[in-house]
């Protein structure tokens, strides 16, 4: 797909962290954008945005981890705007603890928002894709899908499993014109540790959040299996990491990695 413009746009987590500065790049490229999130407040704000930006966005309050109502959000999405044409699987939540802290609640919310949501509309939307031999879905996972995160086990067991599947997907649909993408960021400026007050580890990059949505849009027109934000250096120590685990995990002590996640969960924890 190397044009977005004219395309509806299906946006989880639309509201917040990096959803809204997607929901701006897409107006850029003049797509209609149809805006998920659990809050209608926000939603109202980032349409109201866009609109002033010349644009198309249509909020719609739904909580995806609502898994077995999803199709009631289809059908809302449907009535007011057609079909769709690019999934952006982007809604996520994150906590950080010990891993005998966590609440089956806990672990069962996590993986339901962040992966099973996404393969479920992925499930409900992709017939119609296939009918029309076109459209792109886009998983936001995270470099914690590529290198497990000390203190914050279940995002990263639910980024590598959105990462394994999108890979699995994309040989599905290899012989149709339906593009499958997943992009990775690193630490970005509106990550968790930036809202809990705790500086990113010293040598690691900062990302601001419009470059991960440049590359997000990127990712669909170049149809790019997986964008890893960071670049090569990134792609080699990862692939590093995986044929030597054990020096992933001295890597990730000395630069801090290990130290900023626990500090996230004693704060999350106190809160």
């Amino acid at each position: 797909m190397t044009s977005i413009a004219g395309k509806t746009v299906l946006l989880t987590g639309a509201s917040g962290g990096i959803g809204s500065f997607i929901a701006r790049a897409l107006v850029k490229e003049k797509a209609t954008i149809i805006a998920v999130s659990r809050s209608q407040a926000k939603l109202d704000e980032i349409c109201t945005e866009i609109a002033a930006l010349g644009g198309r966005g249509i909020g719609i309050e739904f909580d995806i981890s609502q898994v077995t109502e999803l199709p009631i959000l289809l059908h809302q999405i449907n009535q007011v705007a057609g079909q769709i044409d690019i999934l952006i699987n982007n809604a996520a939540v994150e906590k950080y603890r010990p891993f005998q802290d966590y609440t089956l609640q806990d672990i069962q919310s996590t993986l339901t928002t962040n992966l099973v949501a996404g393969m479920e509309l992925t499930r409900l939307i992709l017939p119609s894709m296939l009918a029309r031999n076109s459209g792109h879905i886009v998983n936001i996972a995270s470099g914690s899908g590529k290198k497990g995160m000390p203190y914050n086990s279940i995002y990263s067991a639910s980024k590598a499993g959105l990462i394994m599947w999108t890979d699995a997907l994309r040989q599905e649909l290899a012989e149709t014109n339906v593009g499958v993408s997943v992009v990775c960021p690193g630490y970005t400026e509106t990550g968790m540790f930036s809202a809990l007050g705790v500086p990113a580890p010293s040598l690691a990059r900062v990302a601001p959040p419009q470059e991960v949505a440049i590359a997000i849009l990127n990712a669909i027109k170049q149809n790019q299996a997986e964008v890893i934000l960071d670049g090569f250096v990134s792609k080699l120590l990862f692939s590093n990491f995986q044929l030597f685990p054990k020096f992933g995990d001295l890597i990730f002590k000395w630069i801090g990695v290990t130290k900023l996640n626990k500090n996230c969960a004693e704060k999350q924890m106190r809160s």
